[in-house]
Order: structure tokens, then sequence, then C-alpha cells
């Protein structure tokens, strides 16, 4: 087999709970903070260092902005992926087109790599078109029992190298798997 190589990379960067809910019912994230530790970012800001470009669900987007006082991506070309259009501000367009052909094309161009940054519904997109080429997943220390599933049914099967594990303090794991092109 062997490893799926482009110049920019789709990749996932996203937080789970151990049963594979990245949210609790109603969009609640609440469960984020037992993890939340000052001055650690379980390397995010290095993550960010390889990424020109942040494809976002409009639901993870609104959840975003009723926290804060600036979208912390403002400085990158970043999609806001909605069924509305909506007029950009800046670095954020708000799309409604077709999230495949859009990816494509912005692969076809140079830059660094993507950072698909939630939801569950941008993720069953580009997994049902095997887009996304790199998985970093942070497994939160905790089972939900329900709410908003990170990998939903229907999706093709995708075999996976594992590229790196680290364990912090706060019991977060972190994944770092990519994409194996599947044998002819």
């Amino acid at each position: 087999m062997e490893l799926i190589t482009h110049p920019r990379r789709v990749v996932l960067y996203i937080a789970a709970s151990l049963d594979g809910y990245i949210a609790k019912p109603n969009d609640d994230l609440s469960f984020l903070a037992m993890v939340e530790h000052e001055g650690e970012d379980y390397g995010y800001s290095d993550f960010m260092k390889t990424v020109d470009t942040v494809i976002m669900g409009r639901k993870t987007y609104d959840w975003v902005m009723t926290r804060v006082p600036k979208f912390p991506h403002a400085d990158l070309c970043t999609y806001i992926i909605t069924r509305t259009a909506r007029v950009a501000e800046g670095n954020i367009k708000f799309y409604s087109g077709s999230l495949k052909e859009s990816v494509v094309r912005l692969k076809a161009e140079k830059g660094k790599n993507f950072s698909i940054d939630g939801g569950a519904e941008i993720v069953h997109e580009l997994l049902k078109e095997q887009l996304i080429e790199e998985f970093s997943i942070s497994i939160i220390p905790v089972i939900l029992g329900e709410g908003i599933r990170l990998y939903r049914d229907g999706s093709p099967e995708h075999k996976l190298n594992l590229i790196d594990s680290k364990h912090f303090n706060s019991g977060l794991t972190q994944l770092h798997y990519q994409l194996v092109e599947k044998e002819k």
C-alpha cells in the first residue's frame, strides 16, 4: 500500500469523546473544557503554521462566534460551508456551492494545507468523496453516550497509517493518521 501525498493536504483536526462524539446534544461542546489547561494548546499553534485555508461548517462557526469577539482564523482564507448565501467578511467566505468541487479546485492551487475544523456534516461529505488525507483526532477522556457523532454511517472504508500519537497529563490522547491509498 502506498501513502497518498499531495502538495496541499486536507487535514481533519478535531476533538472527540472516547465514544466518538464531537458534541453533546444541542451542539453542546462544554465537555472540551475538561482538558483546557493554561499554556497547553496540544500542538494546535504548530499545526496552524502548516495551514493557510480553513473549512468549517456554519454551525461550528456560529458556536465559535458566540464565544470570541473576533474569529480566530480571520487571517487565513476561511470557507464557512452554509446553505444560505452571505456576504464575505474579509478572508471569511460563506460558501453554498459544491464542497467537493471547491476542495478539488483549491487543492490545485499552490499553498499550505487545509484544516477541516468541523462539523460532522462537512466531515461526512469529505469522507464520502475521500478528500480527507490526514486525521489528527484528540480523544477527550469522557464517554458522552449521545450527541453528534464524528463519523456517520455511509462513508466508504478508509485504511489509515498511524503517523504519531501523544498522551497528555490531562488525559487527552492525540492520534495522527494518514490515508493509505487503496491497492489497485
